[in-house]
């Protein structure tokens, strides 16, 4: 990589470090700026929520379901256009999720998470974990 590339790839990992802190502060607004176009892909659930509107609609019912949802990043990994997270997401099931009601139970599971870019803002944020660890973890399976 030349120095341009790896400064880039810097300022990015920034990005995203900014990203994932504002989503545990639960300030959605200042999460929601580091997108050029905001964009969740959740693949095990193959829930797409495209839009500010759609995506600030996931932040709602998320924490409706996991009000002290957080994340633990693990390592960073930068690509030509993207950054890819490993990380822990925990949380303890207090809302209803998808109907199902609350258990009380907490929740950790390992996450990847690909942050695709244009120039120095997130396009897409994609996530891949296994829901029957995190369905498991809250007496769900």
């Amino acid at each position: 990589m030349t120095r341009s590339e790896v400064a880039l790839a810097r300022r990015r990992e920034a990005v995203v470090r900014a990203h994932m802190q504002h989503e545990n502060d639960l300030d959605f607004e200042a999460t929601l700026a580091t997108f050029a176009h905001p964009r969740y892909e959740l693949i095990a659930t193959g829930e797409v929520f495209d839009g500010a509107d759609e995506v600030m609609g996931y932040y709602a019912t998320s924490r409706a379901a996991f009000p002290d949802q957080s994340n633990e990043i693990r390592q960073m990994h930068s690509s030509s256009d993207a950054v890819i997270v490993e990380f822990d997401l925990m949380g303890t099931h207090l809302g209803p999720l998808r109907g199902i009601p609350a258990t009380g139970r907490t929740f950790r599971c390992p996450m990847i998470a690909v942050f695709v870019f244009e120039d120095e803002l997130i396009t897409n944020e994609r996530v891949y974990f296994d829901a029957s660890t995190m369905l498991a973890q809250l007496g769900l399976a």
